[in-house]
């Protein structure tokens, strides 16, 4: 079969217009981040001498490492693993909250949507370029790795269908440049009723049918408005209606910016598309000098050996997207011509990737036992009341792929477990008696003759009180990082 070939020059060109991009948004955006009124900027405002602290890109470093030190596929444990050593100081929204279930012993997927009111929020969709960067032309692939990434922090939620969109978009950007042709693509990825489709499909529809900037910002905000700001779902109609409305780079980025709510988020996503769509020509020096090509660390983003410049993330960035394409070789290979197969577009559309990842059971749990996973499924929420009987069930994966094996569990004295039969094996049912705070059931599975043994949170009704919706975790009052991971010390 044909390959799609990508010539390293411009495929490079683009990774680094991608971080340049999101590094001029970003800044760009920053001083109006959470200011629901519509902007007038046609430039900077202030003018930077630097680019601005982001975590937009930091998180991605964080991932970068990740990827570099674990190798491909990247398994949901060593996300919550490199979470935990290099961005626990985070306090904020989404972030705090994935924080806390971690420290309760819950795991990925259910660690992002647990008492988490901020599933809907931004904090995933700006971590995109990663996963398309290092699945160049790959849309489904970049996809399902950033269903991978969101689980941290906003499984379920909108949030996860915005960074699963922007990866297929800005994958597909790296052969394609036609906006029209690239926002279908990413929408073909995500469930078609999801509020993230229905908003960029409003977006799509104002620019089609000749509603003025200003009226399709009014339609966004009025229909798709929220109380946060930070919100995914008028947050992704703004950042189409940069991309459609605007007239090159700097009037996108702007148009984009000008919409309000989160704006650092709107106008760093929106810059990397542009980035990736037209490489650095695209660019104005107008844009990228008061930025530079410095990577500037937000002080919560704890991580040694951090990428200092543009241009050594690109590198980093390209090494590992062409080891990707040796060691699983797909449809898209590295070459020093570019290639384009008579079936480009069926390739781009293949979806199935995509939609297996959002299909996982959510209500989840992912350990690591040596080089596999073990997947305890709740069947519901993480959490036993006194006395009701509850199905649970395990899985094995290796290598992202279900993997044979067999699994006992064990549970805290006192508890009753029976074993169902089932193809496989693996299903239980559990009932607890009266407990407080957090129990563990642990887990022993035997594969290719190796035991591994793993241990689950389970809590109980007083451990598990909610939260109230809009409100924050605890963050110390003196550098206002996350209380218990503050960076004081």
């Amino acid at each position: 079969m044909e390959k799609i070939v990508l010539d390293r020059k411009t495929y490079r060109d683009k990774v680094y217009a991608c971080w340049l991009g999101k590094n001029i948004g970003g800044t760009l955006g920053a001083p109006y981040e959470c200011r629901k009124y519509v902007n007038s900027l046609d430039y900077f405002s202030p003018v930077p001498k630097e680019p601005a602290p982001n975590d937009d890109l930091d998180l991605q470093l964080v991932w970068l490492a990740m990827v570099e030190d674990k190798g491909f596929p990247p398994r949901l444990p060593d996300f919550a693993e490199y979470w935990r050593k290099y961005a626990s100081a985070y306090p904020w929204n989404e972030y705090g909250f994935c924080m806390r279930n971690l420290d309760r012993g819950l795991l990925p997927p259910v660690s992002g949507w647990f008492e988490n009111y901020y599933v809907d929020e931004m904090g995933s969709p700006i971590r995109s370029e990663i996963w398309a960067c290092v699945a160049p032309a790959d849309p489904q692939r970049a996809a399902a790795l950033a269903w991978m990434d969101s689980c941290m922090d906003h499984a379920g939620g909108e949030g996860m269908w915005g960074e699963m969109f922007w990866a297929a978009v800005e994958s597909a950007a790296f052969v394609l440049d036609d906006p029209r042709a690239l926002i279908p693509i990413g929408l073909s990825m995500i469930p078609p009723s999801c509020s993230i489709a229905r908003v960029i499909r409003e977006a799509v529809w104002c620019a089609d049918n000749g509603k003025s900037w200003g009226e399709a910002r009014e339609r966004i905000a009025t229909t798709f408005g929220h109380v946060q700001p930070c919100n995914a779902i008028p947050n992704h109609g703004f950042i189409i209606l940069g991309w459609l409305y605007g007239r090159d780079f700097g009037d996108r980025l702007c148009k984009a910016v000008n919409c309000g709510y989160d704006t650092d988020c709107t106008g760093a996503t929106l810059g990397s598309v542009l980035g990736i769509v037209g490489g650095t020509k695209c660019i104005p020096k107008k844009w990228s000098d008061p930025v530079g090509t410095a990577i500037a660390l937000h002080k919560f983003t704890r991580l040694p050996g951090a990428p200092k410049t543009i241009g050594e993330l690109t590198t980093r960035t390209v090494s590992l997207a062409e080891k990707l394409a040796v060691s699983s070789p797909r449809d898209v290979a590295f070459g020093a011509k570019p290639a384009r197969p008579a079936n480009l577009l069926s390739l781009l559309w293949r979806n199935e990737e995509a939609v297996a990842a959002a299909r996982q059971d959510v209500r989840a749990a992912h350990a690591s036992a040596g080089p596999a996973e073990v997947v305890l499924h709740y069947g519901g929420e993480p959490v036993l009341r006194p006395g009701v009987t509850r199905k649970m069930w395990i899985a094995l994966k290796v290598g992202g792929q279900p993997a044979n094996g067999s699994v006992m569990l064990a549970v805290p004295k006192g508890w009753r477990m029976t074993p169902i039969d089932s193809p496989g094996g693996g299903s239980f049912t559990v009932t607890a008696p009266k407990f407080t705070g957090t129990a563990r059931i642990g887990v022993s599975a035997v594969m290719d003759g190796k035991k591994h043994s793993v241990a689950f949170a389970v809590l109980a009704p007083d451990a598990a009180r909610g939260y109230p919706a809009g409100s924050n975790i605890e963050y110390c009052p003196k550098c206002q990082g996350r209380k218990g991971s503050c960076i004081c010390g």
